[in-house]
């Protein structure tokens, strides 16, 4: 009797809490999707085709004489020259949809801005919806990015859309997720399949957790690292592969890292993680000495 009353109780509860699924939005992905695709391939695509018809095809393709390929300076200039005019029309192709990208984005932060917290997802909200957006938007040209030949201008792009905000002289391997809010200092290194997630979901259909994940400077990550959402590491930390932060984890730096939830690691474990003997250890130290001697010797003969 008691657990059906309870069974009640429960029932009428969850009765009274709105529940609804959140609205896909379907037509803004697909619009901007094709803004963002053809957009970016309109002016590079004409100016490709405009080269191919004006002066490869008549000055390469379409010669009367196979010796004219080598001795025909038109011949040799149009054919010298298409492989920069792909190269530039590519580029031309990222820095267009860097630029729109960054437009889309703009819109959808200035309609509703980014800000941490927990986003319901039972109840349908400006927040969410435009949350949803802006994680369909950031997709497709970080990709393009990451996965080109010009992988080092994904941080161009971060930047100049403002999803996420890189310092100088960082470099970011191939990675999964991290593709807003986060926010990593100067000379930093993300290592391959380093994996930062800003946003978790508690539960199947619970609610969402969005923090900005903040690295400082000179933080290197071994890779395969998780960082979850709203961790703050310091300046010079040193995170070995596998090891990963669990959500809201606060560390100072300046040591190195390793595990899941991250936790210092001292010398003796180093060593042992890095299969390392003590007359290694001591081998190191007696070259840096003798490296130091080296260096200090000469300054004072001068």
């Amino acid at each position: 009797m008691g657990d059906l009353t309870r069974h009640k109780e429960s029932s009428s509860e969850d009765k009274k809490v709105p529940k609804s699924e959140f609205e896909l939005q379907f037509h803004w992905y697909f619009f901007s999707f094709f803004i963002m695709y053809f957009g970016s391939f309109v002016i590079p695509g004409l100016i490709f085709i405009s080269f191919l018809l004006w002066f490869y095809v008549p000055y390469f393709l379409e010669i009367n004489s196979f010796l004219d390929l080598f001795f025909s300076i038109d011949s040799l200039i149009s054919s010298l020259i298409l492989p920069i005019i792909i190269i530039g029309c590519y580029l031309l192709h990222l820095f267009l949809l860097g630029i729109i990208t960054r437009q889309l984005w703009k819109i959808t932060t200035n309609i509703s801005p980014e800000k941490e917290g927990i986003i319901p997802r039972n109840v349908p909200s400006k927040t969410l919806n435009y949350y949803t957006i802006r994680s369909f938007i950031v997709k497709y040209p970080k990709n393009c990015f990451i996965k080109g030949p010009f992988p080092w201008l994904l941080k161009w792009f971060y930047n100049t859309v403002g999803s996420n905000k890189i310092g100088k002289g960082t470099t970011i391997e191939e990675q999964f997720g991290a593709d807003k809010f986060v926010e990593i200092g100067e000379n930093s290194y993300i290592g391959v399949n380093s994996g930062f997630s800003s946003h978790s979901l508690e539960g199947e259909f619970g609610n969402l957790s969005y923090f900005k994940i903040k690295l400082g400077d000179n933080v290197t990550t071994g890779g395969i690292n998780c960082i979850a959402p709203g961790a703050e590491i310091g300046d010079n930390a040193y995170l070995l592969p596998l090891a990963s932060a669990t959500k809201h984890s606060k560390l100072k730096g300046d040591n190195y890292y390793f595990g899941v939830p991250l936790r210092k690691i001292f010398k003796r474990k180093i060593s042992k993680y890095l299969d390392i003997t003590p007359e290694d250890i001591q081998r190191d130290k007696d070259l840096r000495e003798s490296k130091q001697k080296s260096l200090v010797k000469p300054n004072a003969e001068e």
